[in-house]
Formats: C-alpha cells, sequence, structure tokens
C-alpha cells in the first residue's frame, strides 16, 4: 500500500489478463488449470481496486478471437466464468459493485447468460465500483457496430451525417459507458493492444509486465499505479502557469463532460509532457 498515493490515483484501470495457457504449460498442466489460477487472481485484483478507491476496472475476460481457440479451452472458460459469476455474486452486492459486461454477449453460451444477466440486473444502482467484463469483446468490433448504427440512422433520415463527430461515436460505445481508462496493464510480456479498448486507449498510459496473470499480485497491481502517478505528476502544469482549474483536472478530475488527461492540460500550458 505504501506504494500508492491517494492522490492521483487512476479512476479507470483496464487489464489485458494474459499468460494462463504458458503458467499452465510451465508447471506440465493442462491450459484449463491456467485459467483457474487466473480465476483467482481476478478475484484477488477486484478486491485490491475496490480498497484502493479505483472507481472502474475493466477486465479483457474474453476475446472476440478467443472463440477460434479449441472448444475444450472454450468450453473449459466458460465453465470458470460462470462458476465465477456464481461464487463472487454475494461478494460482488454486498460490496456496492456494480457489474456490466462489454462484446457480443448473445454469443455467451446460455448457462453463462442465465448467471450474467440476473446478476447484472440486481447490481445495476450499485455506486462503490464498477467493473466491466469485456466478454466475446473485441474493440474493432466494437467501433464498427457503432458506426452501422450510424450509418444506418443517418439512411433512415434521423441523422445529419454532418452531426457525426468523435463525440458522437463515443456515445455509442458500450466500452466507454465507465468513461475512458487511465491506465491499461498488460500481463505476460507482450507490448500490445490485442484490440482491446482502442477508441478509448487514447491517451492512456500503459504498463506492460512479464508476470504471467495467474501470478500477478496486488504488489504488481501498486508497482503499475505507482508509475502511472509519477507519470502523471511529471506532465502536471507548473502552478503558476496552471491554476486551480487546470490543475484538478490534471489530478483527474473530471470536466467538459469527459476525464482530462494530464498531458492534454499540459500542452495548453506549455509545460512538457514527454511525448
Amino acid at each position: 500500500m505504501n506504494l500508492v498515493e491517494a492522490r492521483n490515483l487512476p479512476r479507470h484501470v483496464g487489464i489485458i489478463m494474459d499468460g494462463n495457457g504458458r503458467w499452465a504449460e510451465l508447471r506440465g498442466e493442462p491450459r484449463e488449470a491456467g485459467h483457474k489460477a487466473g480465476s483467482a487472481a481476478v478475484r484477488r485484483i477486484v478486491r485490491v481496486c475496490r480498497r484502493l478507491g479505483v472507481e472502474a476496472l475493466t477486465l479483457y475476460a474474453f476475446s472476440e478471437q478467443n472463440w477460434a481457440r479449441p472448444q475444450n479451452e472454450v468450453d473449459a472458460l466458460m465453465g470458470l466464468l460462470r462458476e465465477f459469476l456464481m461464487s463472487e455474486r454475494c461478494e460482488i452486492l454486498e460490496n456496492d459493485i456494480r457489474l456490466v459486461a462489454i462484446g457480443d454477449i448473445s454469443r455467451l453460451p446460455e448457462p453463462v447468460r442465465d448467471v450474467l444477466d440476473p446478476l447484472r440486473k440486481a447490481s445495476a444502482t450499485n455506486r462503490q465500483m464498477t467493473l466491466a467484463l469485456a466478454l466475446s469483446y473485441g474493440a474493432r468490433e466494437e467501433i464498427a457496430a457503432a458506426a452501422r448504427e450510424l450509418a444506418m440512422e443517418a439512411v433512415a433520415g434521423r441523422l445529419d451525417p454532418e452531426a457525426i463527430d468523435g463525440e458522437l461515436l463515443a456515445a455509442r460505445l458500450p466500452s466507454l459507458s465507465v468513461g475512458e481508462p487511465d491506465l491499461i496493464i498488460r500481463t505476460g510480456g507482450e507490448q500490445r493492444l490485442s484490440n482491446f479498448l482502442l477508441y478509448g486507449a487514447a491517451y492512456a498510459e500503459l504498463s506492460f509486465t512479464e508476470r504471467l496473470w495467474p501470478d500477478f499480485t496486488e504488489d504488481d497491481l501498486f508497482a503499475a499505479i505507482a508509475a502511472y502517478q509519477q507519470r502523471v505528476r511529471a506532465a502536471e502544469p507548473a502552478a503558476e502557469g496552471g491554476g486551480a482549474d487546470e490543475l484538478a483536472r490534471a489530478n483527474g478530475a473530471l470536466g467538459a463532460g469527459r476525464p482530462w488527461r494530464a498531458r492534454e492540460v499540459a500542452s495548453h500550458t506549455g509545460s512538457r509532457t514527454g511525448v
């Protein structure tokens, strides 16, 4: 805990949970064992984020491309997802956590939706933290679906094509219902976003670690957040050139209906941002 300051906490954290399969293979176990260990890591990190005061946590649980994996692995993942939702229902509700899901939920097996949908509904008014599960999710697919929706409205005469801008498109993206991510963490050693929150990640800070997801601990999370806080502090405008409003925005406050990024504020004040 001493690594993380209360000031400059990321409001919204996204995590690409990579490395379950390799974790199992290194131990001579089936990949399903890695996914089960990864589920325990989810439980651990959700609890830490709630304790820290992170307002929203989006977890890349199952991508649109994951449907191409071997059927036995997909079945195991769906079974673990159902088990997780059932086992965590009480904790989610008792701790005032709102559960949402983004992605093509219609592709999920009925036994998963039978557990997921009631929990989303039961937790809809919770406000302590939002847990967003990216399930059958792909950012390119999400953007394409939003573009189709806008195009259909324009063709039907309900929308002036000239009115379509970034703000209007963003309003149609379910992944942005909890706001743009401030920090995106990827475990497992790869250094790419892999079709995760592409639109919202435009100004997110990125953190990559070699740690495989089942081994990701609260200390790893603290280290990623501490590094994020150092970057935000470095990008803050000088007090004499900024002013209280701009400093508040640089610290992650909401302004003009969306999160301000420290680097955006700094760019208006002439401060060096490093990008």
